[in-house]
């Protein structure tokens, strides 16, 4: 007789990215995907195909397929450059409306949903198909929105578009089983904007991947061997290059650092790449090196190619949104070069752990000058930079994260649903196993 499988508690995550794609969070959702897994969930993913990066990145990819245990389902949209803003609105539209008639009237009741702010008004679905048949969901908040619409100037601060998306947020917020937020700013902002009990809105931060990113050393990466970043102190930026981050500090830093023993490198794609470009150009920086996207898994050996790790936030963002790439410069155990306003989660960590040096935005001056020390100090910047990779792994990991994960979505559950098992084997699917 057939030995019948206990069923396992089942979780379904809404985002328009995920890996292959270049998009950080979709490489953190899949991280933390397979982490459920292992935890004994059963775990789906609605997603498209890679359209955040450059066309050059987009990888090939099933529309159905399991990735190392989990279920992935991709739908056909639109992909123009998130760049344009009219580009970006109908991607959003054609991941939108067919993702909302599938939870309509396909969506499971025995499964929690997680949506993400990828696209930022994905949690409306959620809001929406609760109010007429069993729904539960978990709001995950990467950045807010509409402030950051706000902040970039796309629509105006207390217009008819800013209050009518504050109501609709209100009633994604108030819906919700419960609210995942990245840091304490984050917490303060939906708690105070929107009325939500404390209790039920947690921080639970990113993370990076304690196996793939090691402290290496520089002189051991491809990376830096290859474009000469071996000899000179060398800063690196691996990442988005949005509108939401601060780097006219940094290359005001490496115009007055252009005599010295010094290299930028500035590796991604974004918003600000091309007004990088020019100013690399309008300033003489043949210091500075501005790459595209290194290839996923080459990343454990760029990020090594240097002696600090940039890290920012641009003024006005603070609680709007986090820098996740700070959790893998962490990772490499690399100082980390911070610039953000005075009042900063990122200056209280950096600061509070001895992990790097922290600059206010605007002070190339003081940058320069830190910068200077590391490089007259090799003993201190090993010190700072052994001093990250211990805070990551004490706090970072996304071990730390999943168990936090795991026990904000069971009690999104209704009473009753059964433990989660962690698999004893290695977790084996087909295509032919029935999904959501």
């Amino acid at each position: 007789m057939p030995i019948r499988e206990t069923p396992k508690p089942r979780v379904l995550i809404l985002n328009q990215f995920y890996v292959p794609d270049v998009a950080s969070t979709g490489h953190l959702l899949h991280e933390l995907a397979t982490d459920l897994v292992r935890r004994g969930f059963f775990v789906q993913v609605d997603t498209c195909r890679p359209c955040y990066g450059p066309r050059e990145t987009w990888q090939p990819v099933e529309l159905r397929e399991w990735r190392d245990g989990v279920y992935v389902r991709r739908l056909v949209t639109t992909r123009f450059s998130k760049d344009r803003l009219a580009g970006r609105i109908i991607n959003f539209l054609t991941f939108m409306v067919p993702l909302t008639l599938r939870m309509m009237f396909l969506s499971r009741g025995d499964t929690v949903h997680l949506y993400t702010t990828n696209p930022p008004f994905l949690g409306i679905i959620g809001s929406f198909v609760s109010m007429v048949r069993r729904h539960r969901y978990v709001k995950l908040l990467h950045d807010a929105y509409p402030e950051m619409a706000v902040w970039v100037g796309t629509i105006k601060k207390g217009g008819l578009i800013e209050r009518i998306w504050h109501h609709g947020n209100k009633l994604i917020y108030r819906r919700a089983e419960h609210t995942i937020v990245l840091c304490e700013s984050a917490k303060r902002l939906v708690v105070e904007n929107y009325g939500l009990d404390p209790a039920r809105v947690h921080v639970i931060y990113n993370w990076a991947d304690a196996r793939e990113l090691t402290a290496k050393p520089k002189s051991e990466s491809e990376f830096a061997k290859a474009n000469n970043l071996i000899e000179p102190f060398t800063v690196l930026y691996s990442g988005n290059l949005g509108l939401y981050y601060d780097f006219d500090t940094l290359l005001g830093a490496a115009e007055l650092l252009k005599d010295e023993n010094f290299r930028l490198v500035l590796i991604g794609a974004g918003g600000r790449k091309a007004w990088i470009g020019e100013q690399i150009a309008k300033r003489g920086l043949k210091n500075t090196l501005l790459l595209p996207y290194q290839p996923f898994e080459k990343l454990p050996d760029s990020l090594t190619a240097c002696d600090a790790s940039f890290v920012t936030i641009a003024k006005g963002v603070e609680g709007i949104s986090f820098p996740s790439k700070l959790y893998s410069s962490l990772a490499v155990g690399r100082p980390i070069i911070a610039i953000s306003e005075e009042r900063s989660e990122l200056r209280e960590l950096v600061d509070e752990h001895d992990v790097g040096l922290w600059f206010k935005v605007g002070d190339a001056a003081g940058l320069a000058e830190g910068i200077r020390h590391l490089m007259a100090d090799p003993g201190m910047t090993k010190r700072k930079g052994r001093n990250a990779r211990a805070l990551f792994e004490r706090e970072f990991t996304l071990e730390a994260a999943g168990e936090k994960y795991a026990k904000v979505l069971l009690e999104a559950f209704p009473p009753g649903t059964p433990a989660p098992r962690p698999p004893n084997t290695e977790t084996r699917h087909t295509a032919g196993v029935a999904a959501t």
